[in-house]
């Protein structure tokens, strides 16, 4: 593997780490702006609590990078991440989450092309460095996006996470 190589897989890998760290940044907004009661609402019993969807990050994000593709024992038991009803303080959620995340980011920065090109079983699944990092940015951004929407259902406001189009009415 060449240098483009090694430029294609740093690029790859840093966006990685920033889409990580742009959704913990929200995420963090969210558990700061939801008391701890609230982070362990949920609509309905089908559904999921903010509570329960910050561990089940930090499992996923654990078992697929810190332990699949950095070489961490896999602990993970991924039943008990839904299985908690609270009371878990937001601050502990939060330092779990961040915690992992910075740990994850160090995985990342220590990955080579050949690492990305190589195949790992995790979960069962078989598939590359580069589909492992994938589907855990696609996996954290769909989670986060949950935790987003459930503060705005509690919250009944604008986050101001993201920019909401304005109206333009006909004259």
């Amino acid at each position: 593997m060449g240098a483009s190589d090694n430029k294609i897989a740093r690029l790859f890998l840093n966006d990685a780490e920033s889409r990580f760290k742009y959704y913990l940044s929200r995420i963090l907004r969210c558990l700061d702006a939801l008391s701890d009661e609230e982070i362990w609402w949920r609509p309905n019993e089908a559904s999921n609590s903010a509570g329960n969807l910050v561990p089940h990050l930090t499992g996923n994000v654990r078992q697929w990078i810190i332990s699949g593709l950095g070489g961490a024992a896999d602990t993970r038991e991924r039943d008990l991440e839904f299985s908690e009803r609270g009371p878990v303080a937001r601050r502990k959620l939060a330092t779990l989450l961040h915690a992992t995340v910075n740990e994850a980011c160090r995985v990342l920065k220590k990955l080579t092309p050949q690492s990305l090109a190589r195949s790992y079983t995790i979960q069962g699944y078989h598939v590359t460095g580069v589909e492992a990092v994938s589907h855990v940015c696609e996996h954290f951004a769909h989670h986060a996006g949950q935790i987003i929407y459930i503060t705005k259902m509690r919250q009944g406001k604008d986050l101001r996470l993201t920019r909401l189009p304005t109206l333009k009415r006909k004259q």
